[in-house]
């Protein structure tokens, strides 16, 4: 419940693969288990606000299972986009991009 209230409704993912995940279908794996992660330890998060929007670059490690297969410790940057909607937060946009 919390990851909703935090997520706007037209939040949309760009995963590491290229997919775009909607809110529903991001939390719905998250939920459902499909996508469990089982480490997430970003470094120093770098924000730039712009009136009534945010966005973050971070850096982070990062190790789930997805559909059953467990994904090794890898390093991604993310990019984030948030928007002060009805005096709160919410993520809009969310990019990760898989670190070679």
């Amino acid at each position: 419940e919390a990851a909703r209230r935090m997520h706007a409704d037209d939040f949309q993912l760009v995963d590491p693969s290229g997919a775009t995940l909607s809110k529903e279908q991001y939390l719905g794996q998250v939920a459902s288990g499909e996508l469990d992660y089982l480490t997430w330890e970003p470094e120093t998060i770098e924000v730039r606000r712009y009136g009534d929007g945010a966005v973050l670059r971070y850096r982070a490690q990062a190790q789930a299972v997805f559909r059953g297969q467990r994904i090794p410790l890898r390093s991604f940057w993310h990019t984030d986009v948030y928007e002060k909607r009805n005096d709160r937060w919410q993520a809009v946009w969310s990019q990760a991009t898989l670190v070679q």
